[in-house]
Formats: structure tokens, sequence, C-alpha cells
């Protein structure tokens, strides 16, 4: 296991910069660059561990940065910029190895150790995301779950048991969570986000459709299931106004302009 890392940064907390060598990961030498890491960047990184582990799955031991890059929905360009942020780690006629890529992507993103999780409001959607089996495959380990309604208090989901909503702060301390996540109604999700902040959570990953409030260094990801739908919307209107003024037939069922 890898030193504790900043949830905001990824970096380990005791301020080196994730070198290899020193802790007898193979490999050639590699300078990290002291340079932060665009946010854009930050985000294809996980993009680029799923990539390498599907590869990784179908016995692929070494690959191109072409091989990544379609494999990952990008261009070669784009990931090789990407991957020069966070060290040499291809070699030149060769390519990548792919475990040990992987296991460079995963330290730097943080997801070499297992990360706490707390789930607050355990509906519908709370309890999927409770039950996907993703999460511990990934580093993250659910260990409570929580709601305000008594009704839901005492269910058991994925092992756990729900939890009133008023424990938080115990719960919070007990496991050390830097993570939490926001599955509540809307109109709860601030109150709900402000409680999780004051006991100590410094990342925020919000199911709710409302736009968080935060103090300065607690991060929010929000997730907003029904304007990826809208824009998916979007781009089909617009793919059936264009059959319609190429004078295609058009899709029973669209909706037309």
């Amino acid at each position: 296991m890898t030193s504790p890392r900043s949830p905001r940064t990824g970096s380990p907390a005791d301020g080196s910069h994730g070198r290899h060598g020193a802790d007898g990961v193979g490999g050639p030498s590699v300078r990290v660059p002291e340079r932060g890491i665009p946010e854009a960047t930050v985000a294809r990184l996980p993009v680029y561990l799923r990539a390498l582990t599907g590869l990784s799955e179908r016995g692929t031991a070494t690959c191109s940065s072409e091989e990544l890059a379609g494999a990952a929905g990008v261009n070669s360009a784009k990931l090789r910029k990407d991957l020069s942020y966070l060290g040499s780690y291809g070699t030149r006629g060769v390519g990548y190895d792919v475990e040990y890529l992987r296991y460079q992507i995963a330290r730097e993103i943080g997801v070499t150790q297992d990360w706490p999780v707390v789930i607050v409001g355990i509906g519908n959607l709370g309890h999927a995301l409770a039950k996907y089996s993703g999460f511990s495959s990934r580093g993250f380990r659910i260990v409570a779950l929580l709601d305000a309604d008594p009704r839901r208090q005492g269910e058991e989901v994925a092992g756990l048991g729900v939890r009133p909503f008023e424990e938080v702060d115990a719960l919070v301390e007990r496991h050390r969570v830097a993570i939490g996540v926001i599955a509540t109604p809307a109109v709860a999700a601030q109150e709900v986000c402000d409680r999780l902040v004051a006991a100590g959570v410094t990342s925020i990953l919000n199911f709710a459709p409302a736009v968080l409030s935060v103090p300065e260094g607690v991060d929010v990801r929000k997730v907003d299931l029904s304007i990826e739908l809208q824009i998916l919307a979007y781009h089909e209107q617009r793919k059936t106004l264009a059959d319609v003024l190429d004078g295609t037939p058009v899709a029973s069922g669209a909706v037309r302009s």
C-alpha cells in the first residue's frame, strides 16, 4: 500500500511526488514533473486506467500509444500529452508496459488504497449505488449508509444496515471518511452537504439535482443523469432536423421541430 493521499491532490500526504525506484517498483527511472496536472487530464486518467485494465484482462502485456488511445476513445497525441504530466513511462519502439502504467496511473489518482465512502440518501438510487460492485474493485469501500427517513433505518443493503443521518459525525470520524456521496432529493442536498463538511468530509459526489455551495478546500463532482439525457435529446433533435432538411425519412417516434 502506498502513502496515504490527499483526496484533493492525489499526492502522497508525506509530500513526496510518487517517484518509483526507491519503493522497489521495477521499470525505467522516471522524472515526475513538479507542475500540477490540468483538470481535463485528471478527468481522463480514470478512462486510461479503465482501458489499461481491459487490455490487461485480455492478456496484453505492452501496447502502443495508438492502441491505448483507441481503447480509451481519445487521440494518441492527447494521450501522450496527458501521460507526460505523470512522467516518461513509454519506451520508443516498444510502447507501454500495461501493468506498470496501470499501477502508476492508479497510484497517481490515489486508488492503490481503499477509500472509505459514506452514502447519504438510500432511496432507489442510493440502493443501486450501495449495491454496485465496481466500487470495491476500483479502490472505494462503502462503510456507511445514512438516511433521515425512519422507515429506511434498519434496512440492510449490500450487507450494511442503514443508519440514522444524525450519526454522520461519529461514522465519519470512526471510519476516517474523506468522500461522501449525496443521493438525496434536491431540497435536502445542501443541508446534507453542510453536515458532511462539518463532520470532516472533504470530497463530495453529488447525485442530487442541486448546485451545492462548499467552502474552499472541499471538492464537489456533480452527476446529473437528467442533464445528460437532455444533451442526448438535443443531439437527436439536431440529427432529426438534418434528416428532414436532407429529405431523409424520419424514424418513427422522432420529435420534429
